[in-house]
């Protein structure tokens, strides 16, 4: 299989969809590597990296897309390079569609077969290509948040861990899953006093005997959430459900209750938000003020640390594309189920449940897909 990788083009996107080490382990299966150059910059890896390993060098994002039978990204598609995608090709990269009416309808116009990186599953439930950005997204969270809470950025202007004789910031993280737990983990380590909700007994239990009282549990109640944040200087927001639109649990009308200069971080926002005051921003441009509460919400915060982040999620992508390679789509859906799950587009039909309901669109299932 001829496979192709662009330079992202997204704001402050520094990633790139393919390591060396993973166009190595392509060619070593007998596939093609295309590389547009300069592609890997951003995350410290340079053409040279890329033709030593056997793949070639593109001049542009054009020929990619014309002539690569799968092509592997990071981010959504721009619109720009949604206009060149085609039926009978792969994409295999985020997608994150529920809230994106408009990329889905250019990516079902294309009729390309879409295979997003957030909804493939594993046996335990997760999302194993969704975690290793998840880790990251969640342990910058409480980074940012400090940033954002410094007066100079509009911030309370609080100290995360606080100095002896005065105390430290109140944090509240919303949602106990693989977001909210490093980003408890850290700001608990940054000397933050820490609590985070979660709806799952269970993992309220599971967090409570891990980390033997590194920060509080609550039961993520309307009532416990809404009056958290009233002493709360940061908030951040980890919540998921795959697929679908991220729920929205604190409403405008709740920033009047937050202190003056706190901040949210929202971690979700790439599926919404679930701030109903959230949109999204770029690393550029990070933060904007609602009735004076501090909004950070990068739609795309692991890119900050594109070197961590590019080696970390290529670890995780690289069985999955070496599968679809090595098998085509539609067998190597067919012999995992879990791949299944990350099938949202194909030929023109919408193939995610969640994603279908966020945006109102009939649904083909994609075991029915698959038989084509």
């Amino acid at each position: 299989m001829h496979i192709g990788c662009p330079t992202e083009i997204k704001p402050q996107e520094f990633r790139v969809g393919l390591t060396p080490a993973a166009a190595r382990e392509a060619i070593s299966h007998g596939h093609t590597v295309t590389m547009q150059a300069g592609a890997g910059e951003g995350a410290g890896f340079s053409d040279e990296h890329y033709r030593t390993v056997g793949a070639a060098i593109a001049d542009s994002a054009e020929a990619i897309f014309a002539d690569a039978e799968m092509v592997v990204k990071v981010k959504e598609p721009q619109a720009v390079e949604r206009k060149q995608l085609r039926e009978g090709q792969i994409l295999f990269t985020y997608l994150h569609l529920a809230p994106d009416p408009d990329q889905t309808r250019d990516l079902l116009d294309s009729g390309v077969t879409a295979i997003a990186y957030e909804t493939v599953t594993d046996a335990a439930g997760g999302l194993p290509l969704l975690a290793p950005m998840s880790e990251v997204a969640g342990r910058l969270a409480p980074q940012v948040g400090s940033w954002a809470l410094q007066k100079a950025n509009g911030g309370r202007g609080v100290l995360m861990g606080g100095v002896p004789g005065v105390g430290p910031a109140e944090v509240v993280v919303i949602g106990g899953g693989v977001v909210g737990t490093q980003a408890a983990r850290v700001a608990a380590g940054m000397g933050a006093d820490v609590t985070i909700l979660d709806r799952s007994l269970p993992r309220l239990r599971y967090l409570d005997d891990t980390y033997r009282g590194a920060f509080k549990t609550r039961y993520a109640s309307a009532d416990a959430t809404a009056t958290l944040i009233q002493t709360a200087d940061l908030v951040i927001g980890a919540v998921l459900i795959p697929g679908a639109a991220a729920p929205k649990l604190v409403t405008k009308a709740q920033l009047s209750t937050m202190k003056p200069g706190s901040v949210i971080v929202d971690v979700a926002i790439d599926q919404g938000g679930c701030f109903e005051t959230s949109k999204a921003t770029t690393h550029q441009d990070p933060i904007y003020e609602v009735d004076g509460v501090v909004h950070y919400c990068v739609a795309n915060m692991p890119g900050a640390v594109a070197r961590t982040s590019t080696l970390a999620l290529g670890n995780a992508t690289m069985p999955f594309m070496l599968a679809l390679a090595d098998k085509g789509w539609r067998q190597a859906c067919a012999d995992d189920p879990h791949l299944m799950e990350g099938l949202n587009t194909h030929a023109g039909k919408l193939t995610n449940y969640a994603v279908g309901k966020a945006l109102g669109i009939d649904v083909l299932s994609p075991s029915l897909a698959i038989k084509g």
